[in-house]
């Protein structure tokens, strides 16, 4: 064969190749697959990179929770180890390098308080390194505030006689205590949080040393059923009474106005205390508050509204009690009150005699309850086994801050879940 033959022979045969569909289709197939294999390699990369990311956003959140426990306590050098030390321990993907954790503490007003807390990272790639990307970065931030608003708590407790039953008031005292004892871990500085207890019947006790005070209705004194009042009238009272008030002439027995010695209906009637504990102003002394909830016995009829009227004067700078700060932004005010059994017993100073009619000792309760809301005070209603189930949810501040509690053993959980709300700490972003 020639070697022009041979030419012609190659030079056909490359003419039929450029002309061959399949060697078309394998040529095209062949430069596609590498854009293919770069998208699928990226894929592969990014979800593995994203996988990463969510795994450090939820270590990121608890450390930033962790930290607005100490945070006020740590100086910036202590939190920055700490931030990083606590991530570390909850961060265990090896493909992360590169960490970097850092949380800023920042006060944005009186009483509140932030933490940011930014993670970044790096994740090595396998595909796309091929084009040039060698790592991917990996960003996350959280923020927590917290809310340390500072905060005021009147407990009104039932004490009659029938929270001796089903364990009721052994009860109330444990879940008392555990209440006390949150919201005090919870308090950042002495006085962030106040507690007053008010035990309440029918009356509830103020104590002695205000019998020298204009306060009192002497005129309505009647001691024949004192424990001590053998001897007791209106001119030597003050030698036989134990420190018990009973209800206010109306309208002022479901008001706050300070009482005056121009108004007789604004004065306080004086009445036998029986067995009742003394009330509490509000404290940030936890061994008293603690002594207190073991001081309280149950004796006596049910008077709610009384109850909740002192726990309200608890919470305001009105006389009789004038512990109370003024209302403010970063404060919140907030009554539990708790009862196991229907009004029973009220008093009308107007006519002095006692008032036994439920449905009208009912509307003085639902009237002091709209009053103190309508004051910005928050309302835990808590209904122990029995007792008007319409009248204590219709006086909770809202459908969640009613507590229908069925057996007593459950106080606790109820006390501990309303404390932990008010001391609550929220993931803002």
């Amino acid at each position: 064969m020639t070697l022009q033959s041979l030419v012609n022979r190659l030079h056909d045969g490359w003419r039929a190749f450029r002309t061959a569909q399949g060697g078309n289709v394998v040529f095209t197939f062949a430069l596609a697959m590498i854009p293919m294999i770069g998208f699928v390699g990226a894929a592969v990369d990014y979800s593995r990179g994203n996988s990463a990311k969510a795994a450090m956003q939820a270590a990121v959140d608890s450390t930033a929770l962790m930290l607005s426990k100490e945070a006020l306590a740590l100086n910036t050098a202590q939190l920055n180890a700490r931030a990083m030390d606590v991530f570390k321990a909850l961060f265990n993907r090896t493909d992360v390098f590169n960490i970097s954790i850092t949380p800023v503490f920042t006060s944005p007003e009186q009483g509140n308080f932030r933490i940011d807390v930014a993670g970044t990272g790096e994740v090595a790639t396998t595909f796309t390194k091929l084009f040039g990307q060698h790592k991917l970065k990996v960003n996350v931030t959280s923020e927590v505030l917290w809310g340390i608003k500072k905060l005021e708590l009147a407990l009104a407790l039932d004490n009659t006689g029938s929270m001796a039953s089903s364990g009721k008031m052994s009860n109330l005292k444990t879940a008392a205590h555990s209440l006390l004892d949150v919201l005090k871990k919870a308090a950042k500085k002495d006085g962030d949080v106040k507690v007053a207890i008010i035990p309440f019947d029918t009356t509830v006790n103020i104590g002695t040393n205000y019998k020298d005070r204009d306060w009192f209705d002497i005129e309505s004194i009647d001691c024949n059923g004192w424990r001590s009042g053998s001897g007791c009238n209106k001119d030597n009272w003050k030698d036989y009474w134990e420190g018990c008030v009973r209800d206010r002439a109306q309208p002022y027995d479901v008001q706050d106005t300070s009482p005056t010695t121009g108004n007789k209906k604004t004065l306080y009637p004086v009445y036998d205390c029986g067995d009742i504990a003394k009330a509490m102003p509000l404290s940030y002394n936890w061994d008293r508050l603690n002594s207190k909830v073991d001081e309280m016995s149950p004796n006596g009829m049910t008077n709610v509204t009384i109850g909740l009227v002192w726990a309200w004067h608890a919470l305001t700078s009105n006389t009789p009690y004038t512990g109370a700060a003024a209302p403010a932004p970063d404060l919140d005010k907030v009554i539990i009150i708790l009862t196991d059994g229907d009004n029973t017993e009220a008093w009308d100073n107007v006519n002095n005699k006692k008032i036994t009619t439920r449905s009208e000792i009912d509307a003085r309760t639902a009237a002091v309850c709209a009053n103190i809301k309508a004051a910005n005070i928050k309302i835990y209603a808590v209904r122990v086994i029995d007792g008007n189930a319409d009248l204590l949810r219709s006086c909770a501040t809202s459908p969640n801050m009613y507590f229908d509690v069925q057996q007593a053993s459950q106080l606790n959980d109820v006390f501990t879940a309303i404390a932990q709300n008010l001391a609550n700490l929220r993931i803002a972003k």
